[in-house]
């Protein structure tokens, strides 16, 4: 029986395994409808045309709000660049700077260097736990107002507006056929986003240059090549994603909405509608009872109001920015038809659940959760304030030589040669001396120079001194070495300020 299967044909194996779901659908009664439901199923196409969404524009608190962050938000982002900051001489006076060519960074009265890459690791960590404690009490607060692609959204939203009239009349516009009218609209709006779009790009790199310079170079056509290519790069960005893309961007392109369910418990405070208060819902004229059904006259204006186009009402949803704008929607409507507010409002699972159990509501912002992601946040700023304020302006770096590994001079003394370099991170010029610990007879040298012991080394503002040394151990000390090797170490003072530094090494000889 075996072999007839594996000798059967092919054809006759696909007649077999159709006899098999025939009498598989028989005994389980699937019948021709069902069938039907499947393979429409899995006929269905992987991706859907975009339905556009035409927000209306709502007024309320929530509203005011996001225009107030919109306008802050743009304000800090245009103006930040043209900030002034004196730093002293030798430094640059912009106040918030990266500065690329001389691997810098500063931020007003703080100055990062290459080395110091850390604090944006811990300034990386406190944003993150910034934004899961948020998100943890309140939701996507950072989705729905201060996120980069919404801000720009808004602002390339109230321009379209401007030209094409509120939400019915950009849904009629969009319908009806070419003319002179609707091509001066539609051209008109765009040139206004590309020109909002040409001052982001060009934002952008104002922070990696002295900006009243390169906006000279700029316009003179002087500029280094790679900034109008930076420009035309954030300009094309920014204008497919605030003003094309908008919502699919939320969507389908950030990673946050699938991440912050692990952020929401039953006490978040999340943009909800109140199913046992608006339910069932439906028309209602003036005058007439409310016994017998919700608060939902089913009007539909949270829909229109909604920039990412979805139904509040049909709970949480992954599209869902938090922006509250429902919320003041709803509540104009509550207000029409003399109802309580807040049908639509910041609520929680847990509430929810209380209401319908008869049981008082209550709202937990310290859970543990909260309590952890506040803890963490203090203590990552602790230590990196406490880095920042223990910084050093000095830093020392010893290579010892490695090929030889040490020199056998004519009078059988041994040396070793080091490659000091001492970066002076300050802003003024400042001689150090340099001298050696725990190796009382070891002799230190410079290369080219004839004297011996504690040398003086001078080194230019914010720069990188690198000097030859020697450390010579003569004869009677070799006794010293421990298996040919003897720890000592360096030691570099700023004889300006008086602050030093010391860095760790080994003298190298001959093993007994």
């Amino acid at each position: 029986m075996a072999s007839d299967v594996l000798n059967a044909s092919p054809a006759d194996k696909l007649a077999g395994l159709a006899r098999q779901a025939a009498d598989f659908d028989a005994a389980h009664g699937t019948d021709g409808e069902t069938i039907t439901a499947v393979n429409a199923e899995q006929n269905r196409p992987l991706f859907a045309s975009r339905v556009k969404v035409y927000p209306k524009l709502v007024h309320g608190t929530f509203r005011r709000l996001k225009w107030a962050v919109m306008a802050i938000t743009l304000a800090i982002y245009y103006i930040t660049p043209w900030l002034r900051w004196d730093r002293g001489p030798n430094a640059p006076d912009q106040a918030v700077l990266l500065d690329l060519p001389a691997r810098r960074f500063y931020f007003f009265f703080i100055e990062i260097w290459p080395q110091e890459i850390y604090y944006l690791t811990g300034l990386l960590i406190l944003a993150s736990l910034l934004l899961f404690l948020v998100t943890s009490l309140a939701g996507r607060v950072w989705c729905g107002y201060t996120c980069p692609q919404t801000v720009w959204t808004d602002l390339f939203i109230y321009v379209e507006r401007l030209f094409e009239g509120e939400r019915a009349a950009r849904i009629r516009l969009d319908k009806s056929p070419w003319s002179l009218g609707k091509l001066a609209r539609k051209t008109g709006k765009h040139i206004v986003w590309l020109l909002i779009a040409i001052a982001t790009g060009g934002a952008w790199v104002f922070y990696f240059a002295d900006a009243p310079t390169l906006a000279s170079d700029l316009v003179t056509l002087e500029a280094p090549l790679i900034a109008y290519i930076f420009i035309g790069l954030f300009t094309g960005t920014t204008y497919l994603l605030g003003g094309i893309a908008r919502e699919q961007v939320c969507t389908y392109m950030c990673p946050w909405p699938r991440i912050q369910g692990a952020m929401f418990d039953d006490d978040s405070l999340l943009v909800s509608y109140k199913p046992d208060r608006g339910e069932p819902r439906g028309p209602h004229k003036k005058g007439t009872s409310w016994d017998g059904r919700g608060d939902c006259i089913d009007c539909g204006q949270c829909v229109a109001a909604c920039p990412m186009g979805i139904d509040i009402r049909d709970g949480m949803q992954l599209e869902c920015i938090q922006c509250a704008l429902c919320i003041d929607a709803c509540n104009e409507i509550m207000d029409k038809v003399e109802r309580p507010r807040n049908l639509i409002g910041y609520d929680t699972p847990a509430n929810k659940e209380a209401r319908r159990l008869g049981m008082k509501e209550k709202v937990r912002l310290i859970r543990p959760r909260t309590v952890i992601y506040s803890g963490l946040l203090l203590l990552v700023t602790a230590i990196m304030v406490n880095t920042f304020a223990t910084r050093a302006q000095l830093e020392v770096n010893v290579l010892r030589d490695r090929n030889p590994l040490f020199v056998q001079l004519s009078d059988g003394s041994i040396r070793n040669g080091y490659q000091v370099k001492i970066l002076n991170m300050d802003h003024e010029a400042a001689d150090f001396r340099v001298a050696i610990e725990g190796l009382p007879e070891g002799v230190l040298t410079v290369q080219g120079r004839d004297t011996q012991g504690p040398q003086i080394v001078a080194a230019e503002a914010d720069s990188l001194k690198s000097i030859k040394m020697y450390v010579i151990l003569p004869v009677d000390a070799l006794g010293r070495l421990d298996d040919g090797e003897a720890e000592f170490a360096f030691t570099v003072e700023n004889l300006r300020t008086g602050e030093a530094v010391e860095n760790a090494t080994v003298f190298r000889g001959p093993q007994k």
